[in-house]
């Protein structure tokens, strides 16, 4: 064995290390970004204002100056009550929607991820348990050949 083992070394990578002393961190998630008074009160805000509801509300609101701005006539302020009141009060809250679906769609995806990682890893240290054996069978093999050989001799 001698022989063979001289040939290879393994020498684990640090975080295979870390992973099977049970230190590696699990993946991030997007909950985990939130810290102190200033994000909590994001989250709050973001949380309210980032609902399919907040929508429907924002669109009553501005839908309250609708009949004034078509009646004012004119086409600048027609644009600027489409522009800047309707598209900006709906559509906030609808993009907050879809960001927060993405969010949990990438830390399920991030998990999944990390589950493979650890499945390779496990994969991996079976394939080296299995090359192990192996260089032990042909350490042994080796050992009976050679004695067969001087016995012949």
């Amino acid at each position: 064995m001698s022989q063979v083992s001289a040939v290879f070394e393994h020498v684990p990578h640090p975080h295979t290390r870390a992973h099977l002393a049970g230190s590696a961190p699990p993946p991030p998630k997007v909950d985990d970004e939130r810290v102190g008074l200033n994000g909590r009160i994001g989250l709050f805000l973001t949380t309210i204002v980032g609902t399919m509801w907040a929508a429907y509300l924002f669109t009553l609101l501005a839908l309250v100056s609708f009949p004034s701005a078509m009646r004012s006539g004119n086409s600048i302020i027609m644009v600027a009550w489409i522009a800047q009141t309707f598209l900006q009060l709906v559509l906030l809250p609808i993009i907050i929607v879809g960001q927060n679906i993405m969010g949990k769609a990438a830390d399920k995806r991030a998990e999944q991820t990390y589950k493979d990682g650890e499945a390779i890893l496990h994969e991996c240290l079976q394939i080296q348990a299995h090359l192990a054996a192996q260089d032990d069978a042909q350490a042994k093999q080796t050992a009976e050949l050679r004695q067969l050989l001087s016995e012949s001799h």
